[in-house]
């Protein structure tokens, strides 16, 4: 008996251990990790993974959640039924980690830490289908959908150093500023054979790069378009202007911006799809984007089925 009695004591401590290591305090994070359409629709609300201090399109303001993808979120969240809860994402290396360690399997410190869906992801088919050396699917354990928004690259610049971008080639004379490892970085040091690399400046922030702006530091400043408009929205940059160049040999110019969740939540996923089909299609979505000073450009996946104009009425043109 007392063999017996010190089996079941030790087994009582490994539990507690065990619900010690993953009991942070808050129970919203240590939910069971499947968290079913029909799971949602009963605890009364839906967690939305959206990326920390990444303004116009998720950030805080006085401790209060922003940005455009918060209101999406909350659209979603108020079409279900459900209330809104925000999933603060910390980015790692690559999106593959944010996929793994917010969507499907959750971070090795914490692994109910995960949301039921994740906005601000890439929808690219290439990228989901995705194969290693072996022929698996790399992104097998997600489902990427729903494309809600198309994004860009943009340029603002100060007209009083510049007259007019109308090619890059300008800022091999003049000194442009970039977030630091972004596409832009990387691009405008290597264009033209590097020609424009001693005139990039490198930020932490696109935000950062408008404060130079102002101190006349940099002449422009490159970046996401919805990033560039909320910058030009404030009142201390209502000098700058945005340009209207391309940027020829940069790859991607325009890229949808979509949703993941976990592969086998596919029935939450439908759920979720219809919403969005609804907002981009009715022009509820270029509403949420005005509504933040920013502009809408729907996504590619509706260019190949949608006249122009139900694409007109969707960017709020009709």
């Amino acid at each position: 008996m007392k063999i017996l009695s010190r089996i079941l004591a030790l087994l009582l401590l490994a539990q507690m251990v065990v619900a010690q290591e993953v009991d942070d305090g808050n129970e919203l994070l240590n939910r069971p990790a499947e968290r079913t359409y029909d799971i949602i629709l009963d605890s009364g609300y839906l967690k939305v993974g959206v990326y920390e201090n990444f303004p116009p399109y998720s950030y805080q303001v006085d401790g209060e959640p922003r940005g455009i993808d918060i209101e999406l979120g909350r659209r979603i969240a108020e079409e279900m039924g459900v209330e809104f809860k925000v999933h603060w994402i910390t980015p790692d290396e690559n999106l593959g980690d944010d996929l793994r360690n917010n969507v499907w399997k959750g971070h090795y410190l914490a692994k109910q830490r995960l949301a039921d869906v994740m906005l601000r992801v890439p929808y690219d088919k290439t990228y989901a289908y995705m194969q290693d050396s072996t022929g698996e699917y790399i992104n097998e354990q997600v489902v990427l959908f729903g494309p809600y928004q198309q994004e860009t690259w943009q340029i603002a610049y100060n007209p009083e150093k510049l007259e007019s971008v109308e090619t890059v080639a300008v800022f091999q004379y003049n000194p442009i500023g970039v977030e630091i490892d972004t596409l832009p970085d990387f691009y405008l040091t290597s264009a033209f054979g590097g020609r424009m690399r001693e005139n990039v400046r490198h930020f932490h922030k696109v935000a950062e790069a408008f404060e130079a702006m102002r101190r006349g530091e940099v002449s422009a400043v490159m970046g996401m378009r919805s990033e560039i408009d909320h910058e030009l929205a404030k009142p201390e940059n209502d000098g700058f202007k945005s340009a209207g160049n391309g940027f020829p040999g940069i790859g991607k110019q325009v890229w949808d911006v979509g949703m993941a969740i976990k592969h086998t939540h596919r029935q939450l996923g439908y759920a979720l799809e219809a919403i969005v089909d609804r907002l981009v299609k009715t022009g509820e979505m270029n509403e949420l984007m005005v509504e933040q000073n920013l502009r809408y450009s729907v996504p590619g996946y509706y260019r190949a089925f949608l006249d122009e104009q139900a694409i007109a009425r969707a960017e709020g043109e009709l």
